[in-house]
Order: C-alpha cells, then structure tokens, then sequence
C-alpha cells in the first residue's frame, strides 16, 4: 500500500499532507523533513482514525507516493496550510464524504480531551511566545467560523463557554463536507470538500497536539 501524499512548497517551509487523512499533515524546511515529519507523526494521528470509527493500516507509511507539488504562498512561509491540491476538486461520493466528516469530528474529540487534561497556563515557548490554553482554543473556534464561510456557512464566533453554539456551527460544518459534491458546485462553496476537511482537521489537530506538548514538558 502506498500512502498519496502532496506537498505546499514555500521557499522556507514545505507542508506534506496525506491526502485521503484529513489532518496528517506536517511541516518542515525541506520537502525530505517535511515527509520525515509526516511519517514520524504516524502514531500521534491514529487515535483520530480509532476516533474515527476506522481502522488504522499497519503500512500507513511503508511507502508514501508524493503525487503532486504546488506552490507555496506568504502563508506557506507563515506556517498555514493554505493551498489547494488539483486532486481536490475531484467530485466526492457519499461515502467519501462520510469519511472525511468523520475524521474531522474526530479530531474535535481529541481536541476536547487534551483540552480536559490541560491547565489554563501552559508552558512558554522558547522567547516566552505561545498562547495559553482558552487563548488557543478561542482561536481555533474563531478559525472555524472563518472556514465555514469557504462552505457557505455563516455562524458569527460562538463565545468560548457558549457550547451549544459551538456544537451547531461544528454540526453545520460536517454537514456541509458530509454529502457528495461534484466540482461544479466549487464556484459556490469556495473550497472544495476534501480541502476544507484538511484545512479543518489540520488546524485542530496542530494546535491539540501543541497544547499537549506544551502541557506535558510543562509537568
């Protein structure tokens, strides 16, 4: 089994994305560290596939098949996955659909739990940066609100403590992936499906994972 793997290159960062797992996505200065990356986060981002209702395939990265290269943008250098892959404006079938909005419900679930286990101050970063816990998690939910716009939804940014709004603009978002979608709808959504899927996933998963590194050396 190969894994399909594309890479964002910037001049001074390289994003490696498996393309059928929306949030294994990893980032380095060059396209060999990038996939370096990648496949050392392989364990980290299985318990999404568990969450997921999937089964994890015991050669996820014997082999990763690079199949395409765009260019990176001011946000590639920024540290933000941003650029779409021509292989996602390929049409999505139902169950394609049903699994990409699996994986990303998923990932909020991962979020939540790192959430639960952190404390509200985290460990700094090494010239004192670094936001804390409700600070990033605000940012991920502000984030969100600014995706669902690509999709056509419209929900304004749920406060932190308000988790039903939180639930229904989540709830709007995978309904949004989790139905077929052929590429001429693209002209009315913004973003195609499996990239917003990885947008999403990847921007819940990087910053879960941060949180935990940050709260685990911090212990």
């Amino acid at each position: 089994m190969t894994t399909a793997v594309y890479l964002e290159v910037g001049q001074r960062r390289v994003f490696a994305s498996a393309l059928e797992w929306p949030g294994w996505t990893r980032a380095g200065k060059t396209e060999d560290a990038a996939l370096q990356a990648l496949a050392g986060n392989r364990e980290r981002y299985a318990p999404v596939v568990r969450e997921a209702g999937l089964a994890v395939p015991e050669d996820l990265i014997d082999d990763f098949a690079v199949v395409e290269r765009v260019p990176g943008s001011a946000s590639t250098e920024f540290g933000v996955l941003g650029e779409i892959a021509n292989a996602d404006r390929k049409p999505l079938s139902g169950a394609q659909a049903g699994r990409l909005a699996a994986l990303v419900s998923a990932s909020w679930k991962i979020l939540d739990r790192v959430i639960a286990g952190s404390p509200a101050e985290l460990r700094k970063g090494p010239r004192g940066g670094g936001r804390d816990r409700d600070k990033m998690v605000r940012h991920v939910i502000e984030a969100e609100a600014s995706y669902g716009r690509q999709l056509g939804v419209r929900h304004p940014p749920p406060d932190l403590d308000d988790a039903e709004a939180i639930a229904a603009l989540r709830a709007d978002l995978v309904a949004a992936i989790d139905q077929p979608w052929d590429v001429v709808e693209l002209a009315a959504t913004g973003w195609p499906p499996r990239y917003a899927a990885r947008r999403i996933a990847w921007h819940v998963l990087d910053h879960a994972w941060e949180m935990e590194d940050r709260r685990e050396r911090g212990s």
